[in-house]
């Protein structure tokens, strides 16, 4: 006996979409999907582009979701943030993933189009840089690969001009008792966060008497669990490209895995890393 094929009308389902608004429509699929445009003939180009456009559009979010928490927890609003925070961290697990896709590129097929990319390169992501300058990791000299756009390099001085992530974090302590140094509130805040023994001693307090401490503790677990991530993508980064060009400067002009090796030394809340030996 052959079954006919399952008919969705029948489910009730909609299938006329003309001057209605359909899936295509919502989520503007054609605008997305006419954005790929190869510069060689090379079959892997394609995969090239297409991750780091995916990348962008989960930095995307990320950067929702980021802006997002800081307003909950400047309001004291610190359990709405903890759903956020998470889902940052989880953004960052998607993207380590996409790593894996890209490692079946071989050196060979890289280098086969590797000239069309001219002198762009990923560190040139001005999304990253308000990424890096949201959670903390401040460096000034990384404005210049977008001085030639005055839009972005007004998008990226307001951020630097807003507290980050982890400022934000300690002020929400300071605000329900815990005794914050007044230097680390005051602080330039377009500077690199710098560690500090009183900042070290808040949270450590915090990690020793949890239930007293409950709230502060789980945004203490919830920044560790995204910089957790963070480094992870940063070391499978590391990785990625240490297999495709093994030591060759980048096409950005960086010393390529030498300078994304010293970005793994970048530690956005150190104290929250370092109390755990004292503990």
């Amino acid at each position: 006996m052959t079954s006919c094929p399952f008919n969705p009308a029948e489910d009730g389902a909609e299938m006329a979409f003309d001057g209605r608004m359909s899936y295509g429509d919502y989520l503007q699929i054609d605008r997305l999907l006419s954005a790929q445009h190869p510069l060689s003939d090379a079959h892997d180009e394609m995969l090239f582009i297409i991750q780091h456009q995916t990348s962008e559009l989960w930095m995307r979010l990320a950067l929702h979701e980021l802006d997002a928490a800081r307003r909950m927890i400047a309001a004291d609003r610190v359990q709405e943030a903890f759903k956020m925070l998470a889902r940052v961290a989880r953004i960052f697990e998607q993207l380590n993933s996409a790593w894996d896709v890209l490692r079946t590129m071989t050196p060979s097929d890289y280098t086969s189009f590797r000239e069309s990319l001219g002198q762009s390169s990923g560190f040139q992501s001005w999304q990253y840089r308000l990424i890096e300058y949201a959670v903390g990791n401040r460096n000034l000299a990384m404005l210049k690969p977008h001085a030639h756009r005055p839009d972005l390099t007004a998008r990226l001085e307001a951020e630097l001009a807003r507290p980050p992530l982890y400022d934000e974090a300690l002020r929400h302590l300071a605000r329900v008792g815990h005794a914050v140094p007044a230097e680390v509130l005051t602080r330039d805040l377009r500077q690199p966060w710098v560690p500090h023994p009183g900042v070290e001693a808040v949270w450590a307090s915090v990690y020793r008497d949890p239930a007293a401490h409950w709230q502060a503790y789980e945004l203490a677990e919830k920044l560790v669990d995204f910089e957790d991530y963070f480094r992870r993508w940063r070391f499978n980064h590391v990785t990625t490209v240490e297999r495709v060009i093994g030591i060759k400067r980048g096409t950005g002009g960086t010393s390529g895995v030498a300078y994304l090796r010293r970005m793994l030394e970048v530690r956005l809340f150190p104290e929250l890393w370092t109390l755990r030996t004292a503990l």
